[in-house]
């Protein structure tokens, strides 16, 4: 059993592998993708993905804009955007748009593993409430 399911964007094959390894080894599934658009196809194909660890800089879309289109087609994802190239404006704009943090990279693993975790604990609370509403929009429907 994982401790949770994780998409890692970020067009850097080698720091895709090094984190991939270092998760995995943490309990966690790791997919990945070099692309946003990549991104969206494997958040459409696997619904088990709690948590997108996105890089800010990447070909074609911004990090930002993949924020936004994430948080758009899949709301209950939590997004934690990672960069080398941090401003404090773009962190502002990040986390105004839905990202649950904003790290630096390099970032210390433990730390990530830490936001990660606290991601995945939101995101489920989140569809606890969603599930005991409709639990109890059903029970109402039959008094």
């Amino acid at each position: 059993m994982t401790d949770a399911n994780i998409l890692l964007v970020d067009d850097d094959a080698q720091f895709i592998e090094i984190m991939k390894k270092r998760l995995t080894m943490r309990r966690m599934e790791v997919f990945h993708a070099s692309s946003g658009e990549e991104a969206m196809q494997k958040l459409a194909m696997h619904g088990e993905i709690e948590v997108v660890i996105l890089d800010v800089k990447l070909p074609g879309r911004s990090g930002i804009e993949m924020l936004q289109l994430i948080k758009q087609q899949f709301p209950l994802v939590e997004v934690i955007m990672l960069t080398g190239h941090a401003t404090v404006e773009s962190a502002i704009d990040g986390m105004r748009l839905g990202a649950s943090d904003y790290l630096m990279k390099p970032c210390a693993i433990d730390v990530l593993v830490e936001k990660v975790k606290e991601a995945v604990e939101k995101k489920r609370r989140h569809e606890e409430k969603i599930v005991d509403a409709r639990v109890r929009e059903i029970a109402s429907r039959r008094t």
